[in-house]
């Protein structure tokens, strides 16, 4: 049957979401969220279909299609395109057989990644197989083979290197900007790092936040290869390109109920690894009652599982267990945690100790894997002779930053507040998710200007009336949003 184009100017943010009249959904016996298929010239696309009641922006004969409809077909308003019924995708009934606690196959989960690549699946359908998962778990085998699906739907980078080495956090502390100085040591010390990292889902930032207040982090695979092979590394934003991609919209859907099933957090975290090439892979696991990971025993078998499944890839997989009661570094937020990493680089006395030392400890045990030897020292070398600062102004310069950038550059919000101690003693504790909640209201990650520098850490003295920590926002409203958050208890003291 054919319809006229209608473009509804909304974005579905991933599904491809049509909408036509309730009359052309009856004669053609379609129902909400069915699959059609929908051509325009030579290009093709499965679609989840909704109907507009009576009376509706959708008149028949029309077809409204949503941005990413548009975009993928190529197609303007009032063209003519071809539609017809599909039915429900083979992978509705794989997700049923997961909520049901059997075991997949490695076809049926590759069905499952394959309709969630081609948004044949919608968040609802998608969240399913999410509960499954984390009611019933995934075993070794269906670990391996959901990182092999995502792998294998997505592309790699292809990058000719004997070593590739590369580290990963499972995340849940604020700062922990590791990443952005243990990069350019590997890489300043001769050998290959290709970084794809995350932005904030529920964080003041991630990796790819931070990394873009100095340099564009949404490259394409082809810029990527040009930038790991002019500088030795790269630190981009794993969003943009097709590497692993369908476990981006896995974590989309895990995250507004902080569903982390373990099977799909490891299997997150090492397609990303297989797709870039490592060969030698660091995994912190920080630990905390605040932490993803709240004890040593819940680490350990996580710690065990990364390594069997690294094995079964063939990647020479270490895994350290961190101390995660409290932030790393003292800026929470985009700028503010460059700033720190800036520090750091240039070996300004303004750099955070516990940033630093965790990244050149890092760093060391990544050289010590591929037999390095005095691996930490030399580690400190590079950073302290300059080398490690002279190579991210490299990697700044090739993913189109100015290498020269300042710590001033990076601005903070014109709007603070100074949150005072209200007694002397000793810093006994900062709450992470409070810290971290904060700094959100405040405006990060969104306003990269916006966020937290902490004053105190735990085990730190603290005279009355002394600064914990500032809150930094570009608006007034949001600094007040935020400040509803303070209570004694975000940093305790004794």
């Amino acid at each position: 049957m054919k319809f006229k184009v209608k473009n509804l100017n909304i974005k579905s943010g991933g599904p491809l979401i049509t909408v036509i009249d309730k009359h052309d959904a009856s004669l053609m016996d379609l129902k909400p969220i069915d699959r059609i298929r929908i051509k325009h010239g030579k290009k093709s696309i499965i679609a989840v279909m909704d109907i507009s009641e009576e009376h509706g922006n959708i008149k028949d004969g029309q077809i409204g299609m949503f941005q990413e409809v548009i975009e993928r077909l190529n197609v303007k308003n009032n063209k003519i395109v071809d539609v017809e019924f599909v039915g429900r995708p083979k992978s509705i009934d794989c997700i049923r057989k997961k909520l049901d606690g059997k075991e997949l196959s490695l076809n049926e989960i590759d069905v499952i990644i394959k309709d969630l690549i081609e948004n044949r699946l919608t968040e609802t359908e998608l969240t399913y197989f999410v509960s499954g998962a984390y009611t019933h778990g995934l075993s070794d085998k269906e670990t391996y083979y959901l990182t092999k699906a995502i792998v294998d739907n997505g592309r790699r980078l292809e990058i000719k290197r004997k070593i590739i080495l590369d580290k990963h956090s499972i995340g849940g502390i604020s700062g922990n900007r590791t990443t952005m100085i243990i990069v350019p040591i590997i890489a300043a010390a001769g050998f290959t790092i290709a970084k794809t990292s995350s932005r904030a889902i529920s964080s003041a930032a991630g990796t790819a936040d931070a990394m873009e207040c100095l340099a564009k982090v949404d490259l394409s695979i082809e810029e990527l290869r040009k930038v790991v092979r002019k500088t030795n590394a790269c630190i981009a934003w794993a969003g943009t390109i097709d590497l692993a991609s369908a476990d981006d919209t896995l974590i989309k859907i895990r995250n507004p109920l902080r569903l982390d099933p373990e099977g799909m957090l490891l299997a997150s975290i090492m397609a990303k690894k297989v797709a870039v090439g490592s060969t030698n892979v660091l995994i912190d696991i920080p630990l905390g009652k605040e932490a993803k990971v709240k004890n040593v025993n819940e680490a350990r078998r996580l710690k065990s599982k990364f390594e069997k499944l690294g094995k079964m890839f063939k990647i020479k997989v270490k895994v350290i267990l961190t101390n995660g009661s409290q932030p790393i570094g003292n800026g929470v937020g985009p700028n503010l945690e460059a700033r720190d990493v800036l520090y750091v680089l240039t070996r300004d006395k303004r750099a955070p100790k516990d940033l630093e030392e965790k990244a050149v400890k890092m760093a060391g045990i990544l050289l010590e894997m591929i037999n390095v030897k005095d691996s930490e020292n030399f580690a400190k070398f590079i950073l302290n002779s300059g080398l490690a600062y002279n190579k991210m102004k490299e990697i700044i310069k090739a993913q189109g930053g100015n290498p020269n950038v300042k710590v001033n550059d990076l601005k903070v919000g014109r709007f603070k507040y100074d949150v005072k101690s209200g007694r002397t003693g000793i810093v006994k504790d900062v709450d992470n998710d409070l810290i971290n909640k904060i700094a959100r209201i405040a405006g990060a990650p969104v306003d990269k200007d916006a966020g937290i520098y902490l004053n105190k850490h735990q085990g730190d003295k603290v005279k009355r009336k002394e600064v914990l920590f500032t809150i930094y926002s570009r608006n007034k409203e949001r600094l007040k949003d935020a400040m509803l958050m303070l209570n004694k208890n975000i940093v305790k003291i004794r």
